[in-house]
């Protein structure tokens, strides 16, 4: 991974598993399994969401499934593609967007925001404007979901990616006028690392 350019080698993966490639270590079958209970019985009619770098689109369509009108985004146009091929009659709106670099018009746009790993995947100095950026999207009302690795010793540095985040890193996404409402830490004990699972608000 590059300091400059830290998407650069989800370009490549992406590119790579679309031609038979090595497989993606985050692709799943279905839901997040932090985000399938949380989200459950969450009613969306109504409402618009973003996924963020939603990838091959497992927990977009679950969003979707609860009712919202979903707009997923990753970087990668393969990732996209695959995802709508993957889909074919999703409702969900995927597109190619950056994070560090996000349309203005998603500005306080959505009533539910959901982040799972994608701040974690890009190289620590890049956590805080992707982490505020994500928060800016988030409606009056509305909620930010956060699910992420932590680590267990926030002085160590990783040597990702991925690149796991402190509390701290989890309290920043509180910016911009969101509070955090509730900071879960879901430890499944070694040697496995604990998650963290992030309930955000933005004061109607």
């Amino acid at each position: 991974m590059s300091d400059a350019d830290p998407t650069a080698i989800f370009h490549e993966m992406y590119r790579a598993a679309a031609g038979g490639g090595p497989g993606l270590p985050w692709d799943r079958d279905g839901p997040h399994p932090l985000l399938e209970p949380w989200g459950r019985d969450v009613d969306g009619a109504g409402r618009r969401a973003l996924v963020v770098g939603s990838g091959l689109g497992t927990d977009a369509e679950f969003i979707a499934g609860r009712g919202f009108d979903v707009v997923a985004f990753d970087v990668s146009p393969k990732a996209v593609e695959m995802a709508r091929e993957r889909f074919p009659d999703s409702g969900v709106d995927y597109r190619v967007a950056n994070l560090l670099d996000l349309p203005s018009e998603w500005t306080h746009a959505f009533d539910l925001v959901v982040e799972v790993y994608t701040v974690q995947s890009m190289p620590i100095a890049y956590h805080a404007p992707a982490s505020a950026n994500i928060a800016r999207t988030v409606a009056e009302g509305g909620t930010l979901l956060v699910i992420a690795t932590g680590r267990r010793d926030p002085d160590v540095i990783p040597d990702g990616p991925p690149f796991p985040l402190t509390r701290a890193e989890v309290e920043a996404f509180a910016t911009g006028g969101l509070e955090a409402e509730r900071i879960e830490t879901l430890d499944a004990g070694e040697p496995d690392p604990p998650r963290w699972r992030a309930t955000l608000r933005r004061p109607a």
